[in-house]
């Protein structure tokens, strides 16, 4: 059959994700793209491989076969990457990376200086993007590898799929506008029921963690701003507008003028890595984990 791994893995993430939409923001592709995708896999096989049901789609018995075999088919692609990769003898070859914006702003540009210096061959491409969507671009095929988050408190589900690596874990304390808490070098979640919080919305990750702390503490956060951007949300909490939870990583985004007090409570967000268990041998994966690894210490070991 004449069809390409594109076209495979748009129809395996379609099983997945139920909608043209879902499967375009997942894989990068426009609807439009994806449905073109679907459209020359039909036109391969010679069959129906979905079906419309009023203003959504799902697949034919003949797709879902395909969609099957297809997710075997990319297993074995990627097993031939990562053979052919060590049979160069050498770090050489293209990688996709997804990565969240505070990774994008410091994590990536002293990982890439890095990888030019001790692997001239490794040409790393990278994408910004949700974070709570680099897991699943990881799983679809559409990233080889991606920065992502965790959060104790509201842990993200594990494909079997995929390998998670920890590079370090990050404690949040709270962000106050200056002078509102003189003199206190530590609160707990508990006495901040008078607050108005900036946070992202509830059905995020991070959204979520901060909610089940203060929670776990007796308290429900007044949220009053729903923002995702952490530049928009250390903006806020420096104009007064309210607080809201920061780490090291995030305060080094923006130069900002506000106060941060401790939180007596653990709060937490860990930094990691996400790559399939296919990938797990390629040499090209393995350089840049080694080259993640030493950007992470180097960050840490840096003072907030």
């Amino acid at each position: 059959m004449d069809w390409t791994s594109s076209q495979l893995r748009s129809l395996v993430e379609l099983t997945r994700r139920g909608t043209i939409t879902a499967v375009a923001q997942a894989l990068g592709y426009t609807p439009g793209g994806v449905s073109q995708q679907i459209a020359a896999l039909e036109k391969a096989t010679g069959m129906e491989l979905l079906r419309r049901v009023g203003r959504r789609v799902e697949l034919t018995d003949a797709g879902r076969t395909l969609a099957r075999h297809a997710e075997r088919i990319l297993s074995t692609e990627a097993e031939a990457v990562s053979a052919l990769e060590r049979s160069r003898g050498e770090v050489s070859g293209v990688l996709r990376v997804g990565l969240f914006a505070t990774a994008a702003a410091e994590i990536l540009p002293l990982a890439l200086r890095r990888v030019h210096e001790t692997h001239p061959g490794l040409d790393v491409h990278s994408r910004d993007m949700d974070v709570d969507e680099v897991y699943d671009a990881v799983a679809s095929g559409a990233m080889d590898l991606a920065l992502g988050l965790d959060y104790p408190d509201v842990p993200i589900p594990r494909d079997p799929a995929l390998r998670v690596t920890q590079l370090y874990r990050e404690r949040f304390s709270l962000a106050v506008p200056t002078g509102s808490m003189a003199g206190r070098e530590e609160i707990s979640l508990a006495d901040t029921q008078h607050l108005r919080w900036i946070l992202p919305w509830a059905d995020s990750y991070y959204g979520r963690a901060v909610r089940t702390a203060c929670r776990r503490a007796g308290v429900e956060p007044d949220v009053r701003h729903e923002v995702t951007d952490t530049a928009a949300t250390l903006a806020l909490v420096e104009a007064g507008i309210g607080v809201s939870t920061v780490t090291d990583l995030m305060l080094r985004l923006r130069a900002s003028r506000f106060d941060v007090v401790r939180l007596r409570e653990t709060v937490e967000r860990h930094i990691v890595v996400v790559f399939r268990s296919s990938a797990e041998g390629r040499p090209t994966v393995a350089a840049l984990l080694d080259v993640l690894r030493a950007v992470a210490d180097s960050r840490r070991d840096t003072p907030g």
